[in-house]
Parts: structure tokens; sequence; C-alpha cells
């Protein structure tokens, strides 16, 4: 346990699976309190909790949220400000796929606005609502740290994958300008960007095992991302360790965009 991390907390959209479910298990290891959003699986989503503040001791809180309406991220943190004292970092990770992203996730002349503006509004509206709210009561508490997830896929090109892409650039320019205004509260913003990493949204891709295969191939050390790769570098990013770190986004990658 980290005693320089001890009784602060964490908001974080999206904590019952892949990435968000291990940065959960990763803050509270360390003596973080966590607040995080699911979608629809309520038992699954209280039964990480009670696991976390079993094994850890710390207090941890799970709150239905839909991603696609980011303008309710202000009715969130009001929830949350009920059952923590404090926020001290905020990691905007949730995403959708499935029906959400009919029309955004394909070939590009097979691209629809509707399912580009539902990316772009779980992508980049749902960074900024977030952080926005995150930020205000960072402020009382002396500054913190803010993480959005990102994806190599606006660095490379990978089939279908335009409108993820697209919008992972934007949020990560967003991050950029968000880390500048915010620095005068000491609250530090960066991304994390993964290449493919092996969770149920890459699962949802029609060529997963293909897609698998070749980050196999193209890794210099020859295995695909797991999930607790990049939930560890949300943690340093949190962390005094990252004391001097803002405007950045953390490459995470195995090696595979050189390539």
């Amino acid at each position: 346990m980290s005693e320089s991390m001890k009784n602060k907390t964490l908001v974080i959209s999206g904590g019952t699976k892949g990435i968000g479910k291990e940065c959960v298990y990763k803050f509270a290891q360390n003596g973080v309190n966590v607040a995080f959003t699911y979608n629809s699986n309520q038992q699954f989503a209280e039964d990480i909790c009670k696991d976390v503040e079993e094994k850890y001791g710390v207090k941890c809180k799970a709150y239905p949220f839909n991603i696609l309406e980011p303008e309710k991220y202000k009715e969130l943190f009001l929830e949350i400000d009920k059952d923590f004292d404090r926020v001290d970092f905020f990691i905007s990770n949730a995403m959708i796929y499935g029906r959400a992203v009919v029309g955004g996730y394909g070939k590009f002349m097979k691209l629809k606005p509707r399912g580009l503006n539902n990316i772009y509004t779980a992508t980049v509206n749902a960074f900024v609502c977030g952080s926005q709210q995150a930020a205000k009561r960072m402020e009382k508490v002396g500054g913190g740290a803010i993480v959005s997830l990102s994806s190599t896929g606006n660095l490379v090109y990978i089939p279908n994958y335009s409108g993820h892409g697209t919008n992972k650039a934007a949020v990560e320019a967003m991050v950029r300008y968000a880390a500048t205004e915010l620095g005068e509260m000491n609250i530090r913003v960066n991304a994390v960007s993964g290449g493919p990493i092996d969770t149920d949204a890459l699962k949802a891709f029609t060529n997963y095992e293909e897609v698998k295969q070749k980050t196999i191939d193209l890794s210099a050390l020859k295995r695909i991302g797991q999930p607790k790769d990049l939930a560890q570098s949300c943690y340093f990013l949190c962390t005094e360790e990252a004391s001097w770190i803002t405007s950045q986004t953390l490459v995470v990658d195995g090696g595979t965009t050189f390539r």
C-alpha cells in the first residue's frame, strides 16, 4: 500500500471489466477509495465493490451511468459527493461498442453521422464533462490528476477503426488543452494510449482473432496487451512520481506502433 495515495479518491467511468476493472483494483490495493460507473450490470458492480472493500479495506461504490449522456456527469458527481468527501483522480475510461457504434465502426465509405456522433459523445464529450466536474472538486483539495484512455488507432491504420481512431486523436488534443488550463489548479491531465488490448471491446471486433494475432506478430514483446498493462500506466500518471508529467500521451503498445 502506498502511504502517499492512502485515503484519496478515484472516480473512473466503466469499472466493471477490462482496463477499468484493473484500475479499480490497482488503485484500491494502494489505499485509494474508488467510485466507478457501470452501464447495466448492477449485481456484478456491487460484487466488485464488496470484493475490493474486503480485500483492501477501502471504500468502494458503483453508480449507474450512460456514457452517451455525458451531461449527466453533473448529477453523478453530486451523488458521489454524498458518499466521498474528496476527489483526487478521474479516469475517463468507459467506451461504447455494439449497436451504438453502427455507422461509426466500418469502412470509410460506410460511415454514418449517427455512429460517428455517438463515438464522439462517448469519447470526447464524456472526457470534457467528467473532467470539468472532477476538476471543481480537485481544486478544493489542492489538485489532482486526470487520465483519458486512448488508442494507437489514431497513429496507425486499423481496419474498420477510423471512427474510433479519429475520436481518440480528438480526445488527446482535448487532453492537451485541459492540461494547459487546469495546471494553475495543480491538476495534471494526460492520456494513456494502448495498442490493441485483449478486452471485451476488442472481442467485439468482427476480426478479433486476426487483430489479436497481428498484434502478437507486430509486438517487439510477442504478446498482446492485457488490461493490467494500461491500468499500471494510469496509476503511475496519478502518483507523485509523475508530478511533472502533464499534457502528454503515454503510448503503451508493446512496440507495435513502430513496426
